[in-house]
């Protein structure tokens, strides 16, 4: 058992050598206000005068203090171990069976306390100033004597409340929150300390130590200054737990006074005096207080609470040794080989570019998608919603329809619906579907531009290195897509002008529509064809102007024709007043004015005739800008719509389904193919080689760090095994 405290001693060298803190070793933290002895206990412990006394705030760094019992026959032995080779030669021997060292000043041997004592005072302003503030940077000092027991202690500033001098004024938290952070380790041993002239009740150590530990299970009260009580009182019912029991118990010390202190009165002559006046003023408790007690109870709960701690500890250090193994695997070995390793990353970063893009990728994003999956979502998501939103008639009115078949029929008016309006109308559709296309193209450029990023984070961290080469690859990968771009554009361009150069109205999904279109309008005309006058002659009916005969395939036309005058014109007068006084023809209008004008008592007047000397203005005529469409209008310019969404629909789907396919060919395939060897191409050239494995400027201190905590770690852990072996536990 005793041999416990010098194994977590040995722990914590091994980690202060690589100055980490990553592991909590059980230690005693001692923890009282400010000027409550906690300084004068540690240097009871220690037997010596190693810290700095004075009025007012005193300790401003935590003071990690380990004390190493060492056997005056073995002295030869621990000074073998502590030589230290300087400038060629070897020092060997001690002078002085008592001896410290600082971590911060590596091997220099201190035999003289009022040195150390010094140490601790200037490395304390060197970090804190000489302004009373605080440092929560530790001070490393180790201890080797005989008349000490195997302890590690750690020295906290007091707990004040009130700023003093140029101090912060939020010291008390500051000084608190330093206190906190060292007692939550749950491998520590609080060491509470009140001073016996101040109400128990009242005690911030206790308060403090109960925060963390409210079970009591690792707190231990120490009270100091039991001779400075007021006369008539005494301490006995505080050390006797009956004020404030405490699980760990209640020790009370006597320290020296600050007039001791300055006529040097020694520590063992102190030690002396404590226990003549434990023996006069508390004989049934002498025993079980004073600094000899303490010291042997710290050492007993120590011990036993680092058995406790040793499992977990070993666990804890084995998972760290895992971790640092894996991050110093990232890191890399030092390159030998230059041009092997550079062609093994560009050939790893190509694979890795194209295993991401077919999902194959041996670190998969969990959060987005990513790669190939995402290219995926634009095509059929992203893309294929945005053409399906696009409304076939979108920008297009009946009048921008029926203006279309005016202008394909010329000057003379036409019996059926003219082709070109049809072509004309169903082009600028068609057209509108170019710039999503356009748009996918740059989605998957822009998503093969992040697969970059993706691979140099997760699937290739060697490239982390050398950040010359990943910025020369990173480069070489965006000029190849930066110059696939134009083609794969052209290409989607092409894809929607061989869609406008041939209107396929043969089209097999086409015909079908215009068939069962046609289907329709048969069924209309012949409901209109019962409703012909019955003045008009069937037999009649049948021939053509001037009386000619109409053939069969003719009679469809005209009688659809008829149909319409019939629906359309009034019920009454006969076909040549309708003819005449229609509104599809500009005698029509003319007669219509004149009417008008004669309604209206000759408000309105047309121009003057030519008898009267002015010329007549046909362009002056008022044309009704919006007016109801007549019965054919309505009907041709349904059949265009119609036969407009048809093949729009038909074109859509051919766009839909080329595009992606256009894009995967010309630009993701093509990269996927030609990223190896352009990646060679342009970078495994002998004059690169120099130049793009340089390392960054950390990247070696980072793998000689992690080796340095690895070999720490796995020394911590031969260690523990060492115990294991000896069956300490």
């Amino acid at each position: 058992m005793e041999a416990l405290i010098p194994v977590i001693n040995k722990l914590q060298d091994v980690f202060n050598t690589v100055g980490a803190d990553i592991i909590q070793l059980p230690q005693i933290v001692v923890v009282g206000t400010q000027s409550s002895g906690k300084s004068s206990v540690l240097e009871s412990l220690v037997g010596r005068d190693i810290l700095p006394r004075g009025t007012g705030i005193v300790t401003r760094r935590p003071l990690i203090l380990q004390l190493v019992h060492i056997d005056t026959e073995d002295r030869r032995k621990t000074n073998e171990e502590n030589e230290s080779k300087r400038n060629g030669r070897l020092y060997r021997g001690i002078d002085g069976e008592e001896w410290g060292k600082f971590l911060h000043t590596k091997n220099k041997i201190y035999t003289d306390f009022e040195q150390i004592r010094q140490e601790i005072e200037a490395e304390t302003e060197r970090l804190s100033g000489n302004n009373k503030g605080i440092s929560d940077d530790p001070i490393h000092l180790k201890v080797f004597s005989p008349h000490v027991v195997n302890l590690t202690l750690v020295d906290l500033p007091g707990l004040t409340k009130v700023p003093v001098g140029d101090q912060p004024k939020d010291i008390e938290l500051q000084i608190r929150d330093l206190i906190v952070k060292y007692i939550s380790n749950p491998n520590s041993i609080i060491l509470a300390v009140t001073a016996a002239n101040t109400d128990m009740a009242t005690s911030e150590a206790l308060k403090v130590a109960r925060e963390v530990d409210p079970d009591g299970r690792r707190t231990l009260a120490v009270v100091t200054k039991l001779d400075l009580m007021d006369a008539g009182t005494d301490a006995m019912d505080v050390l006797m737990g009956r004020v404030i029991p405490v699980k760990l118990g209640i020790i009370g010390v006597v320290n020296r006074s600050q007039l001791d202190i300055n006529q040097k009165k020694l520590v063992a002559d102190s030690i002396r005096d404590e226990y003549a006046f434990l023996q006069r003023k508390y004989p049934s408790l002498a025993n079980r207080n004073g600094t000899k007690y303490l010291a042997r109870t710290l050492n007993r709960l120590l011990m036993h609470h680092i058995r406790d701690c040793l499992p977990e500890l070993k666990t804890r250090i084995n998972v760290l040794a895992a971790q640092y193994q894996s991050l110093l695997n990232s890191y890399g070995e030092p390159v030998d080989d230059k041009s092997s390793t550079l062609l093994q990353l560009i050939t790893k970063f190509a694979a890795e570019y194209c295993h991401t893009i077919e999902g194959t990728a041996k670190y998969i994003e969990t959060t987005e998608l990513c790669g190939g999956a995402r290219i995926c979502y634009i095509f059929h998501e992203t893309f294929g919603r945005t053409l399906e939103s696009v409304d076939p008639l979108g920008g297009l009115t009946t009048i921008d329809v029926l203006t279309a078949i005016r202008n394909a029929t010329g000057p003379r008016p036409a019996l059926f619906v003219p082709e070109v309006s049809f072509e004309l109308l169903v082009k600028r559709q068609v057209k509108r579907l170019e710039d999503p296309s356009l748009r996918c193209v740059e989605l998957v450029h822009e998503e093969m531009q992040r697969i970059i990023q993706h691979c140099s984070n997760y699937s290739t961290q060697e490239l982390l290195r050398f950040p010359k080469l990943h910025d020369a690859i990173v480069e070489v990968v965006t000029s190849l897509l930066r110059k696939r771009l134009p083609v794969t554009n052209e290409m989607v361009h092409n894809l929607v002008a061989i869609e406008l150069a041939y209107i396929n109205t043969k089209h097999p999904d086409f015909a079908d529509a215009c068939g069962l279109m046609n289907n329709n309008i048969e069924e209309q005309r012949r409901n209109r064809m019962r409703d012909l006058p019955s003045a008009v002659p069937r037999d009649k009916s049948h021939k053509g102007p001037g009386g000619q005969s109409l053939s069969p395939t003719d009679l469809p036309a005209l009688e659809g024709e008829f149909a319409k005058a019939a629906s359309s014109g009034p019920q009454t007068g006969s076909v040549s007043d309708q003819s005449d006084g229609g509104t599809g023809n500009w005698r029509g209008m003319l007669k219509k004015g004149e009417e008008n004008v004669d309604r209206s008592g000759g408000a309105h007047t047309l121009p003057a005739s030519p008898q009267k000397g002015h010329a007549v203005n046909l362009l002056d005529v008022p044309v009704p800008v919006s007016r109801k469409l007549s019965a054919r209008e309505q009907r041709d310019c349904e059949v265009i719509e119609r036969l407009i969404k048809s093949y729009f629909l038909i074109v859509r789907k051919n766009i839909q389904d080329s595009v992606p396919k256009a894009v995967m060919h010309f630009l993701v395939n093509h990269v996927k193919d030609c990223l190896q060897s352009e990646l060679v191409g342009q970078l495994y050239k002998t004059a690169l080689l120099e130049d793009l494995l340089t390392e960054s400027e950390d990247m070696a201190q980072r793998r000689n760090e992690a080796a340095d905590m690895l070999k720490a770690l796995q020394k911590a852990s031969q260690v523990i095994a060492e115990i294991r072996e000896t069956h300490m536990w």
